[in-house]
């Protein structure tokens, strides 16, 4: 529960899409219930105009958001910022985004083994036509495009069966190889400490006699741009029959997911996860996307106001912290901060240092 007359005020910037899925009223009720009060952000107002959050959440990433968020992290050193937007951005290149993966290291006490599938970068025609270029990787592959920012465009993919294929691309673009993996992704959403894991349906098995008699290339569209409501009803999840698919073990996927929130520094993401049918022990990461879709996981209610209260509370114990530490005599070490509560508009003074974390992210 939350402590009498303390209440945290989260600020939200989102797109209307973004802004109708996520900010749901049986969000706002729970949150409201632990002592947690969302508060729209006007992008017709400058940011810093805008009250004494104790937390900026967004997922915008123009130009005039980014100066408005440093001009705000400025004045508001304390505020946690979820999240930055420098780490954001390595998630918008696919190249980038998958590397950390080849880097993360976590306790070898799992008979489980994890990876990324092959992939190269294809920058230009010439390349599709070196065979050299792509002759490490098996048929078929999958082709993206290199930027991943959410946008229409990023989510053109193309199932690619041969050489033939590969000419009717347009690069830049990476090709990854498809990994038979039963039909089943897990889809593991991170949100801090909080770590939850799905399975949904995923493109099928590809046999060698299909891979003989299918066309050169084929698009298909991701699952995730299914509808909100095909997406959350549970009539749904019943008729995609993933009953009989075994989950990888708990403690195996949060220790990954902590791997990548510390080498990402990001809070809020989800991976994308296969079995190796080759090999049942052997799980390939294929996909890492910043606050994704936890609107169609079910009970991501709980999960995000979990989160948001362990953040803020840390967070005002970090500033206590280096209060105590500091030279309460130096006025530069505490300041006399405003908390906003946004249920009754009232407002109260406590002594908290203006010392910020640094990452605003936690």
């Amino acid at each position: 529960m939350a402590e009498i007359g303390r209440r945290f005020c989260i600020g939200y910037a989102l797109l209307p899409k973004k802004r109708r899925s996520f900010i749901r009223d049986s969000l706002l009720r729970l949150a409201e219930s632990k002592g947690i009060d969302f508060v729209r952000i006007d992008m017709d107002k400058p940011l810093v105009d805008q009250g004494a959050f104790d937390c900026v959440l967004h997922k915008l990433y123009t130009a005039d958001w980014r100066k408005q968020l440093e001009n705000f992290r400025t004045i508001n050193p304390n505020v946690v910022i979820l999240d930055s937007l420098d780490a954001i951005e390595r998630l918008h290149n696919r190249i980038s985004m998958l590397q950390v993966v080849s880097e993360l290291k976590i306790e070898n006490n799992h008979d489980e083994s994890f990876g990324i599938p092959e992939q190269i970068v294809i920058y230009d025609k010439e390349d599709l036509s070196d065979r050299r270029a792509w002759e490490t990787l098996k048929f078929p592959v999958i082709a993206k495009p290199v930027v991943a920012d959410g946008s229409a465009k990023s989510h053109k993919m193309a199932l690619v069966f041969n050489h033939d294929g590969l000419n009717k691309l347009k690069p830049p673009l990476v090709l990854q190889e498809f990994v038979n993996h039963g039909g089943v992704i897990f889809k593991v959403y991170v949100a801090g400490n909080h770590v939850k894991c799905v399975k949904r349906k995923s493109l099928p098995d590809i046999s060698e006699d299909t891979l003989e008699s299918v066309e050169d290339l084929q698009s298909f569209s991701q699952v995730s741009n299914l509808t909100n409501h095909e997406r959350v009803d549970e009539k749904y999840y019943q008729m995609m029959q993933l009953d009989d698919t075994e989950m990888p073990p708990l403690s195996f996927v949060t220790d990954i997911a902590k791997g990548l929130r510390h080498a990402l520094k990001l809070n809020l993401f989800n991976f994308d996860m296969m079995r190796d049918s080759r090999n049942k022990n052997r799980y390939l990461i294929v996909d890492i996307n910043y606050f994704p879709g936890f609107a169609k996981m079910p009970g991501y209610e709980k999960i995000v106001t979990d989160f948001l209260s362990d953040i803020m509370r840390r967070n005002d114990r970090e500033l206590v912290k280096a209060w105590f530490e500091h030279d309460a005599s130096d006025p530069i070490a505490f300041d006399k901060r405003q908390v906003h509560n946004c249920e009754n508009d009232s407002r109260k003074v406590v002594m908290l240092t203006c010392i910020g974390n640094g990452d605003g992210g936690g």
